[in-house]
């Protein structure tokens, strides 16, 4: 997956197997899905070896959901980038990552935290979750408070300008992070990407989707949050 993966589960009588399934659907998600594997379905289907009615239906549903950012975006979130293959792993990572929490529920977790490359999602809290300071590696920007539900940021600082806004084809660098509350990791992932490859018009977007909630870095460091964002206590901003 190119990300590291913890679980934490405080119930008692969960089963340890019930870790090892998200750990093996989590492996399956990365040998069916990787654009980097030459055997993964999303590479087979990208060329040409798979027609669209023989894909298999999870990977039908990410590509769906690929699609409606991609025109909720105006294009900015594309997962078929001119010059690259196809990469839907701005959807898959969240939208994994929330499967295999709910195959924690399904085993009776009722206290969990599964966080995925510093992409959470919780249940049975509260729980504390921090977001890392933008230009900072060892200071944090905000802390929040999550109870049931998910958190994701996207940012420049660990894969460098990576996130490329797909009308223009360049990296974007309109904000230097931006974190996304949801009830599900799938979206809040999703609505994370998507709305860092707008720039700073992203910010006002996945404000407006309900159920959303937002704290955003822009590039001249200023912070900019819905009222809604869920913060435990108050750090010192960017600057």
């Amino acid at each position: 997956m190119g990300f590291p993966v913890s679980l934490r589960v405080d119930d008692e009588d969960v089963p340890e197997q019930a870790a090892d399934a998200v750990f093996a659907w989590l492996r399956e998600v990365d040998a069916r899905f990787s654009p980097y594997r030459p055997d993964s379905e999303v590479c087979r289907y990208d060329r040409g070896e798979l027609q669209r009615h023989e894909l298999s239906d999870d990977l039908v549903e990410v590509l769906d959901l690929c699609e409606h950012y991609r025109r909720a975006t105006g294009g900015a979130f594309d997962a078929r980038l001119p010059g690259r293959g196809l990469d839907p792993n701005a959807v898959v990572k969240g939208w994994s990552v929330q499967r295999a929490a709910d195959l924690l529920r399904a085993a009776g977790a009722r206290r969990f935290v599964l966080n995925a490359g510093g992409d959470v999602v919780a249940a049975g809290g509260p729980w504390r979750v921090g977001v890392r300071h933008p230009e900072h590696a060892d200071k944090l920007c905000t802390v929040l408070e999550l109870t049931d539900g998910a958190v994701a940021t996207s940012a420049r600082y660990e894969r460098g300008d990576h996130i490329v806004d797909g009308r223009t084809g360049r990296p974007a660098t309109g904000l230097l992070s931006l974190t996304v509350v949801a009830s599900s990791l799938t979206e809040a992932d999703s609505v994370a990407t998507a709305a860092f490859a707008m720039g700073a018009e992203g910010i006002g977007w996945a404000a407006s989707l309900p159920g959303c909630e937002v704290f955003a870095v822009d590039a001249g460091g200023q912070v900019l949050r819905t009222e809604g964002f869920p913060v435990a206590r108050e750090d010192p901003a960017p600057g």
